[in-house]
C-alpha cells in the first residue's frame, strides 16, 4: 500500500491531522484535517524568500495532496489575516478551488490580495461572525475569540465523530489588547470541560519565560519614547497590527504630531480596518506627500520595512533613495517590532545605515515599545489548565520548538505529545495517535508570474550563477581546412570587473579558437566540441580568476 493510500484510509477510517505547512518552520501555515473521506485546510499561508532563493520573494507550500482531493476538500478556513496563515490563497486557490471561511477583516485582506490577482470575482468567500459556527461534512466547527497582533484571531474548535480538536490559530492572552475583545477564557474552559481529544498549538513563544505582555504597555511607553525628540521621528511596525498603529498615532497627538503612513500596505490595512469600525476614533492620516512643509518636531512617520525588506519604504529612506522621506543627523527610526527568525542580517544592515545617516535607533531592546503576538510559556501554561487536552501537538515553530513544546506539555501533566512535521500523517483517532503515512511536500517560489517548484534544480542553477557567474561562448564550426570562419565570441557575466574584462575574454577566445581548430581537423561533432570547450572555459577560468562558472556553449555549423 502506498503512504498516500495509507493516509486516505486512515483518514476514511478516522481522524486525521495533516500539516502541509508550518510544522517545523515559522511561516508558511496550512495544516489539513481528515475525517470520513473529507477534507478540510486550516490557513493557506506565504514565506519569504531569502539569498538561498535568488529571484523568489514569495514562497507558498506546495498542495499537491490537496489538489488530489478534489472536490472531497470541503473548504479553507483561515484563523486570522496574517500573511503567514492567509497570503497563500490568490496563489494556490485555482488549484483548490474550495470555499474561503474567514471573519469580515480577514476576508477584506484576502479580497484586496484575490483583486491584485484578477480573482475578486472567481473565489467563494463566505464571512463568518465572531463566535461564529459552521458545519462541513463531518466537521463541526466554533470559532473562539483569542487575542493577537492584529484584528480578529480566532482558535478554531473542530468537532468531529472522533473526538474534539482544538486549534488555536496564533494567540496570546492579553489582558488588555486595545482592538478586539480578550480571549474567550470561558469558551475555552467550557472546551475542557466537555473533553478535549488533541490541542494543535503555537510554539513560537515556547523558549521565553513569563507572559508575552500587553499592547496597553506598549502604547504607554510609545507616548514617553516619542517625546524624548524634538526632530522626525519615525516608527517601524507591521502593518498589520492595527492595534499598534492606533497606540503610535496618540502617542504622536501627545506630542503635537501629525501622522503620515509610508508604505502602500499600511494605507491597505488601514482602509480595510476603518471599513471594518476600527480606528474610529483615530483621524485620518497625512500621505508622505503631504508632510513636507511641516516643521520637523511636528511629524511622525509609521513606516513599512521594520524586517529589512528590500523594497520596503524604510529600506529605500535608509538608503538615501525615497521620492518623498529624508531622515537624518537628530532624527529617531523606533522599531515597534521583532525580528522575525531569518531577518535578523537584513535588519541589522538596514539599522546600520541609517545609523550612518545620523539616525538614532531604538529597538524593543532599548525600550518596552514591542510586545510579541505569541504566547510565552505561562500563558501556554493557562491554557493547558483550561483545555486539559488528551494529546498535544505542537505547530507554528522550528523542530526545536516543536521538540521543546512537547516536553513543556508533558511537564504541564499531558498524557500524550506529539511531534509531527510537515507531511507527517498524525491519526488522532481511533486507538492511540500514529503516524500512518507520509506524502510529499514542497515548496512554491513565486517566479515572475509563474509558481515553481523550489527543488527541481532552479535555484540550484541560479545559486551557481550567483556565486560563480556565467560563461557563454558562441562558436561557429566549418569543414576541415575551412578559413575565414568566423572567430568564437565569448560573454562573461559577473565574472570580471571592467578592467580586466577584456583581458579575461581575449584568453578565454584564443584558447577556445585553439579547440575549434583541433575539433575540425579531428571531424569531431558539434556537442563533443561542445563539451570539450565547456570544460577548457571551466578549467581556464579556475586557473586565471579562481572561478570556475555555468558554462553555456552554442556551437553551429556554417
Amino acid at each position: 500500500m502506498s503512504a498516500r493510500q495509507a493516509v486516505m484510509d486512515a483518514a476514511r477510517d478516522g481522524l486525521v491531522y495533516l500539516p502541509i505547512g508550518g510544522a517545523g518552520e515559522i511561516g508558511m501555515n496550512m495544516y489539513a484535517y481528515g475525517c470520513q473521506g473529507k477534507w478540510i485546510v486550516v490557513e493557506c499561508g506565504i514565506t519569504f524568500g531569502n539569498e538561498t532563493t535568488p529571484g523568489i520573494d514569495v514562497i507558498t507550500p506546495d498542495p499537491a495532496f490537496l489538489e488530489e482531493l478534489g472536490d472531497d476538500l470541503l473548504a479553507m478556513v483561515l484563523t486570522h489575516a496574517h500573511e503567514d496563515h492567509q497570503g497563500a490563497v490568490a496563489y494556490l486557490w485555482p488549484r483548490l478551488r474550495c470555499p474561503v471561511y474567514a471573519t469580515a477583516f480577514t476576508a477584506s485582506i484576502v479580497r484586496a490580495r484575490l483583486a491584485e490577482a484578477g480573482l475578486i470575482d472567481a473565489v467563494p468567500i463566505e464571512e463568518l461572525k465572531l463566535k461564529g459556527a459552521l458545519e462541513l461534512g463531518p466537521f463541526r466547527l466554533r470559532l473562539i475569540t483569542v487575542t493577537h497582533s492584529i484584528p480578529e484571531p480566532n482558535a478554531l474548535a473542530i468537532d468531529t465523530p472522533h473526538g474534539r480538536i482544538l486549534h488555536t490559530g496564533d494567540w496570546k492572552l492579553d489582558p488588555d489588547p486595545l482592538i478586539g475583545a480578550t480571549a474567550d477564557e470561558a469558551a475555552l474552559r467550557e472546551l475542557g470541560d466537555g473533553g478535549v481529544l488533541a490541542m494543535v498549538c503555537d510554539s513560537t513563544n515556547v523558549f521565553v519565560p513569563g507572559c508575552s505582555g500587553s499592547e496597553a504597555d506598549v502604547a504607554e511607553a510609545l507616548v514617553e519614547v516619542v517625546g524624548r525628540f524634538r526632530r522626525r521621528v519615525g516608527v517601524a511596525c507591521f502593518a498589520s497590527n492595527v492595534a499598534r498603529i492606533e497606540s503610535i498615532a496618540k502617542a504622536a497627538a501627545a506630542h503635537g504630531r501629525d501622522v503620515a503612513l509610508v508604505g502602500r500596505s499600511l494605507w491597505r490595512v488601514t482602509e480595510i480596518a476603518r471599513s471594518c469600525g476600527y480606528l474610529a476614533h483615530t483621524p485620518a492620516f497625512l500621505t508622505e506627500h503631504d508632510v513636507g512643509l511641516l516643521p520637523r518636531d511636528k511629524v511622525l512617520f509609521i513606516c513599512t520595512g521594520s524586517q529589512g525588506e528590500r523594497a520596503s519604504a524604510l529600506a529605500r529612506i535608509s538608503q538615501n533613495d525615497h521620492a518623498n522621506v529624508v531622515l537624518g543627523d537628530g532624527d529617531a527610526v523606533l522599531f515597534s517590532s521583532r525580528p522575525i527568525p531569518g531577518n535578523e542580517r537584513a535588519i541589522a544592515a538596514m539599522q546600520d545605515r541609517l545609523a550612518g545617516l545620523g539616525v538614532e535607533i531604538v529597538t524593543g531592546q532599548d525600550a518596552p515599545i514591542h510586545v510579541s503576538g505569541h504566547p510565552a510559556r505561562d500563558e501556554l501554561a493557562r491554557l493547558y489548565d483550561w483545555v486539559r487536552p488528551a494529546i498535544s501537538v505542537p505547530m507554528h515553530g522550528t523542530h526545536r520548538h516543536l521538540i521543546e513544546h512537547a516536553a513543556y506539555a508533558r511537564s504541564l501533566g499531558v498524557a500524550d505529545a506529539r511531534i509531527v512535521t510537515n507531511g507527517a500523517a498524525l491519526r488522532l483517532a481511533p486507538g492511540e495517535p500514529e503516524i500512518v503515512g507520509h506524502v510529499p511536500v514542497g515548496r512554491l517560489g513565486l517566479d515572475g508570474k509563474r509558481l515553481v517548484a523550489l527543488d527541481d534544480g532552479l535555484m540550484a542553477q541560479r545559486r551557481r550563477m550567483n556565486y560563480s557567474g556565467l560563461a557563454f561562448v558562441s562558436l561557429p564550426l566549418g569543414r576541415p581546412g575551412e578559413e575565414g570562419l568566423p572567430s568564437p565570441r565569448v560573454t562573461l557575466s559577473g565574472l570580471a570587473s571592467v578592467d580586466e574584462l577584456d583581458g579575461l575574454v581575449e584568453q578565454i577566445e584564443a584558447e577556445v579558437a585553439r579547440i575549434a581548430a583541433r575539433a575540425a581537423k579531428r571531424q569531431r561533432g558539434t556537442e563533443e566540441t561542445a563539451q570539450e570547450v565547456r570544460r577548457a572555459v571551466r578549467r581556464l577560468c579556475g586557473r586565471l580568476i579562481g572561478k570556475k562558472p555555468v558554462t553555456e556553449v552554442h556551437v553551429f555549423r556554417l
